[in-house]
């Protein structure tokens, strides 16, 4: 596996050793030791794995837990997004920050996003089904969402697409209103 720094030190893109022949591929999706040892995290688990389904401009997030934060390594099995994490630490040097990167079935890509991060997608093919495993486990009451186009963090999405949104992706808060980490 080889690992794809990021402008935020913490997030990273994992990018596997596929092993391809004519009748397919074959690739080692994850592995703790080497996770580990590419992103410097330390003592994370995977309790949940998580498999989604979305439309041609659905755009989810930007997601996170207040309490119960989690860390998340997401990928993409069919289709393509554009994938982002948001930096909502405070003391952190790159708070209110962004990263972005195209994951697809076809780089077989990930992104690491670890806790106190804000993470959202757009799907930029007809649709796409995106796989998550999940460090803390899902926690409603501690919900929240950061504004997918709040321009203080100003994402730059892909062009021409208009996004297609829950109702509590319509009503996420902009950064400077919402709980984030110290």
């Amino acid at each position: 596996m080889k690992l794809i720094t990021t402008s935020i030190r913490d997030v990273a893109i994992l990018e596997p050793n596929v092993f391809g022949d004519a009748r397919g591929f074959f690739f080692e999706s994850f592995n703790e030791r080497e996770f580990m040892a590419l992103t410097g995290a330390k003592d994370i688990r995977f309790v949940q794995d998580n498999h989604s389904r979305s439309a041609r401009n659905v755009l989810r997030g930007l997601h996170y837990q207040i309490q119960q934060p989690q860390g998340k390594l997401v990928r993409v099995v069919a289709g393509e997004v554009f994938d982002v994490a948001v930096d909502i630490r405070k003391s952190s040097p790159t708070f209110g920050k962004w990263v972005g990167a195209t994951l697809s079935a076809d780089n077989k890509r990930q992104m690491w996003v670890p806790p106190g991060f804000a993470h959202g997608f757009i799907v930029t093919s007809d649709s796409a089904e995106f796989l998550y495993k999940t460090t803390d486990y899902w926690a409603p009451g501690y919900e929240r969402c950061i504004a997918w186009n709040d321009p203080a963090i100003g994402i730059d999405w892909p062009p021409g697409i208009e996004p297609v949104l829950s109702e509590k992706d319509r009503n996420g808060k902009r950064l400077a209103e919402a709980e984030v980490f110290a």
